[in-house]
């Protein structure tokens, strides 16, 4: 079992994506794509070429990432929530899934991901 290396960013925040950015380039990984809200990220997953994903669960203008937590699963793509830390804001039907606590490391977001391999 291998890490994932085709990684979807699911993010609000500019400066935080562009760090994750930065992680996965330093990491070696292969940034698959950012989106800031659902609907592009529905699109990136619907387009493929994604092995695993990072999302934030709340995103701008109050969406939450669910629908694409959602749609990653029907796929069968793991992925990590991006949290203040617990999995305590998590839905039922996602609280088994991991999370990688803010504020974000190289070594958090790499243990993360080799988690997910």
């Amino acid at each position: 079992m291998s890490s994932p290396q085709r990684i979807l960013l699911v993010e609000d925040e500019p400066l935080i994506a562009m760090m994750l950015e930065d992680f996965l380039d330093a990491l070696g990984k292969t940034h698959a794509g950012t989106a800031d809200c659902i609907a592009p990220a529905l699109a990136l997953i619907e387009a493929g070429g994604i092995d695993a994903a990072i999302l934030d669960v709340n995103l701008r203008g109050g969406e939450q990432s669910w629908p694409v937590a959602d749609a990653l699963a029907a796929r069968g793509i793991p992925f990590v929530f991006a949290t203040g830390g617990t999995q305590d804001g998590l839905i039922d039907a996602h609280r088994d899934r991991p999370t990688l606590p803010k504020p974000f490391t190289m070594d958090g977001v790499a243990k993360a991901l080799d988690a997910l391999g």
